[in-house]
This record gives structure tokens, sequence and C-alpha cells, in this order.
């Protein structure tokens, strides 16, 4: 077993109830080939990444860090979990990259106004302890007409993405957390120490956030929405397909696709953008 492998494994006990944790974990150490999409989406809203001065925010385990870095991006990482830090530096090390790591928080950077071209944070604001000063940070580090990349929890989602249960986002926060303790999945006993308990975190309704962020000079394009409009959102399931299909036949595929980002799915995958100071 690698060095990188047994720092990544002390993070992963607390999923083994996990029915795909061998992939999963696999995955985990092997982050940074599996971030195709995520490149591809970050292209979309930037265009080529070649000198992009990117920031990775909330970096974690360092996969996206670095497959952009091998992709000619010029990136600075920020990862609150001193220990995620080391694991990122090992990671990059392994292609034989060095990157530059600060161990901070979101809502404190230590960087300069406007140094950034891109920030992206995957899986982050739901952790921090105030989105609203993450989401000033950024836009204070990041320059004019400059992009966000990042997700957001939906309040109402079915499947909880942390958690894997159906329905707990519809209950009340106590007798959401005592199924989740009924069922063994609560991360009592993990190495993480705050903000993971569900009621600890922060999910939205999609019409908050983007208040949220217009708040902090930001406006917002929904990344699947986009995808859909343009013929580019891919569903595995031919049966899906299908209803696709008929419903934009009828003029209804972007109502539904709205009604179901309210009501149902996980998350929100979102571009920011800085509006530049004449607008």
């Amino acid at each position: 077993m690698t060095e990188l492998e047994q720092h990544i494994d002390t993070w992963l006990q607390h999923m083994t109830w996990r029915r795909d944790f061998a992939r999963w974990r696999e995955r985990r150490i092997n982050q940074e080939n599996y971030q195709d999409e995520r490149l591809a989406m970050l292209e979309r809203v930037t265009g080529p990444l070649t000198g992009l001065r990117l920031l990775d925010l909330g970096a974690g385990m360092g996969g996206f860090a670095v497959a952009a870095a091998l992709r000619g991006a010029d990136v600075t990482v920020c990862e609150y979990n001193p220990a995620y830090c080391e694991i990122i530096a090992l990671r990059a090390a392994r292609h034989n990259r060095t990157l530059p790591i600060f161990n901070a928080a979101g809502e404190a950077l230590p960087f300069p106004d406007a140094g950034f071209d891109t920030v992206v944070s995957w899986d982050v604001i739901e952790h921090v302890r105030s989105p609203e000063r993450m989401l000033e940070e950024i836009a204070r580090v990041l320059r004019p007409g400059g992009h966000v990349l990042l997700t957001a929890i939906n309040r109402r989602a079915w499947v909880d993405p942390h958690y894997h249960i159906k329905g707990v986002n519809w209950l009340p926060r106590p007798w959401a957390e005592a199924i989740i303790a009924r069922r063994g999945r609560s991360k009592n006993g993990a190495m993480f120490r705050d903000m993971q308990r569900l009621s600890e975190m922060h999910y939205f309704h999609y019409g908050a956030f983007v208040a949220l962020a217009r708040r902090y000079g930001f406006s917002t394009r929904d990344l699947r929405e986009e995808e859909l409009r343009e013929g580019r959102l891919h569903s595995p399931r031919p049966s899906r397909r299908a209803i696709r299909s008929a419903l934009r036949a009828i003029g209804l595929e972007t109502l539904a696709y709205r009604t179901q980002r309210r009501w149902y799915v996980g998350m929100f995958e979102l571009a920011l953008t800085k509006v530049m100071p004449d607008q």
C-alpha cells in the first residue's frame, strides 16, 4: 500500500456501509483520473485552461486540483483540513507536480484582491460556518468578470447526497438525524469534527441561493439546465431518455427540469459570474 493510500484510507472508514465502498475507495485514491466531466464543465465556462489562474477552494483530497494542473491551469489550492493538504501534496507528487497549498477556511482567504480568474468549490459550501462570508471572500479574490463554479445541495433533495437516505430532507432535522443514526450512517466516530451533521450543514432552495449570490455581486447560471437546452444532458437510463424526448416534443422539457430542480434533485451545479462594476 502506498503512502497516499494509507493517508486516504484513514478518512474513509466511516463510509464502509456504502454498497459500492470498494469502487468508491478506488475512485478516491485515483481521484484525478475521474475529473473529465467537471473539467469539461469548467472549459465550457472559461475556455481553455492553459494559464488560467484557478483557485480550488475546499479542494478535499485534491483530485480536481491535480487534474486541472495537468490540463495546464495555474492552480492554487485552499483546504481547511490539514490532513487533506498532505494528501493533496502526495497526489501532486506522484505526477511530479508541486502545487501551492494553503490551509485556510473559505471565510478568510489568504489571498489578495482580484488575484484569480476562476474559483471552483465542489461540495464545500454546505460545510462552512458562513456561506455568506465565503461568497463575500470569493467575490473579493476574483477578478471582475471572473467565474465561480460550485455545487450547492438542494434543501428538498429526495436522496440526501451525504447520507444516501430517501426522504430525510423532507423531515424536521431532529427526526432526520434520528433516522440517520438508526440506519448507522451518522459520522459519529469519524475523524471529521465539525459541520458534518445534517443539522449543521447548509442546504438551499434554488431561488434562495440565486438571491444570495446576487447579494455579493454574482449572476447565476444552472449548468445542467444549459446542458439540457443544448441537448448535451446525458441520461444513462433509456426510460429517462424516452421521457425527456416526449417532454421535449410537447415543449415541456425545461418546465419538467425546473420542477425536478425545485422538488427532487440532490445538487445544483452552478456557474456564478462576478458582475463588472459598470453593469
